[in-house]
């Protein structure tokens, strides 16, 4: 999604952010929900990769998201990896509005793969 920024992903934990765009079609001055999960997946997934150093891919078998209220401005989601194993890693994030309020948490089940055998879409 244009417009996410990974700021960190180190050892098992990720932060990643959102700034709006003024283009974008907000619905009541609140982020759309879909962009909220698509930043809480990009937290995880990154988090996930991140504990094998970079050197696997990740697709995302289970995700989960919780809307705790509207949010606007800018917004940063937190990741950790809380477990798992060679072959799967579980997550859970949170994103916190511009003014360090809670607008969505979530967990979300991740398969590795290795980078060869991520096929990328066709175009």
């Amino acid at each position: 999604m244009k417009g996410i920024r990974l700021e960190r992903a180190v050892g098992g934990e990720a932060v990643a952010s959102l700034e709006p765009q003024s283009r974008d079609p907000e619905a009541h001055d609140a982020f759309h929900g879909g962009a909220l999960v698509t930043l809480l997946g990009v937290a995880m997934a990154n988090a996930a990769r991140s504990r094998t150093g970079f050197t696997r891919e990740v697709v995302t078998v289970d995700l989960h998201v919780g809307f705790v209220a509207a949010s606007s401005g800018r917004l940063v989601a937190t990741a950790r990896a809380t477990g798992g194993g060679r072959s799967v890693c579980f997550c859970e994030a949170q994103v916190l509005d511009e003014h360090g309020s809670a607008a969505a948490q979530a967990m979300g089940t991740f398969r590795y793969r290795d980078a060869e055998g991520v096929r990328s879409l066709p175009e």
